[in-house]
């Protein structure tokens, strides 16, 4: 058995990692009797964290909100990401990072004072992004709502919410949420439908208002065993990303202003440069080389070539 010091971070450790434990369940996951487990909780509040406790069969333990952020126990990944990646879980930025983003994410909201959550959101609110068009060319979504959907995800709650499908359709869903998937610029929910019976993938751009019930199910498996080959498999006609490579007239530092954000610009010479950038459809290159107001030329692909004489045809009759 553990010290009692290291004893109580795993404890806290265990805590922020889950909603809801029993507490039969916790105390064989570190090694004691239940006895010592309630000493062991007793110590963490008097730190300063505030620790549910749920008398009963099905009783146990849950780390709530308090008056005053204490310290996390968090790993070195998830430092890491809190330092560097936490902007990263909703726009892809940093590749690699968006699943333990969420997840430090997940813990910190968990522990968050009302009067930091005040300062938090009133900074969201009063701040607008110095960018153009959606973040890195992708639908943009909530970043409340991806929390919502992540945390049920770790704590197995089913969740309701409103889903607005391709064609326009609306519908109210009710689901066992399973993973959260990045696919190139976008989010989806793997989860299981329990209306319709089925697994069924969904984009939270699309999804509205989630909230948890607060009913627990017994996790399943989806087909094929993997969340985010099931996703790929679900998504009808999903493209590859495509190298996009560009020579323009201007000068790198003039275009890296313009649109450095989302791609990666390199000089040629004092007048010209190169961008490339990786795009899973064709409208968002066209129209940033498009906004830089100087000549360009297409490098690759070629499929780029005949979507921009499309739209020149186009653009042309519309003038006539």
């Amino acid at each position: 058995m553990a010290n009692t010091s290291s004893r109580t971070l795993r404890l806290l450790s265990l805590l922020q990692a889950h909603r809801h434990w029993r507490g039969s369940e916790l105390a064989e996951r570190l090694g004691v009797s239940e006895r010592t487990l309630r000493r062991d909780v007793d110590r963490l509040r008097e730190l300063g964290y505030d620790v549910d406790a749920t008398p009963g069969v099905d009783g146990g333990y849950q780390l709530r909100a308090g008056s005053a952020l204490p310290p996390l126990v968090v790993d070195d990944e998830e430092a890491v990401a809190l330092a560097v990646g936490m902007q990263a879980a909703t726009d892809g930025a940093v590749p690699g990072l968006e699943e333990v983003s969420v997840r430090a994410l997940g813990k910190v909201v968990q522990v968050l004072p009302p009067r930091l959550r005040r300062r938090v959101e009133t900074l969201r609110a009063m701040t607008v992004p110095a960018t153009w068009g959606p973040s890195s060319g992708g639908p943009s979504v909530d970043t409340e709502a991806l929390v919502v959907v992540a945390q049920a995800c770790r704590d197995g709650e089913r969740l309701r919410f409103d889903y607005t499908a391709r064609e326009g359709e609306e519908t109210a869903r009710h689901v066992e949420p399973h993973r959260v998937v990045k696919l190139g610029r976008r989010w989806y929910l793997a989860a299981w439908d329990v209306d319709r019976a089925d697994w069924r993938s969904f984009r939270l751009d699309r999804l509205r208002g989630p909230r948890s019930t607060g009913a627990r199910f017994v996790p399943r498996t989806p087909p094929g065993g993997d969340a985010a080959e099931y996703v790929k498999s679900s998504i009808v006609g999903l493209r590859e990303p495509q190298r996009v490579v560009a020579e323009v007239e201007a000068p790198a530092d003039r275009v890296q202003a313009r649109i450095g954000r989302w791609a990666l610009v390199t000089p040629v010479d004092d007048a010209r440069c190169r961008v490339e950038m990786t795009a899973d459809q064709f409208e968002w290159p066209a129209m940033a080389l498009g906004s830089l107001g100087a000549e360009f030329r297409v490098v690759e692909p070629h499929e780029l070539r005949v979507y921009l004489r499309e739209w020149s045809d186009r653009f042309g009759r519309a003038t006539a």
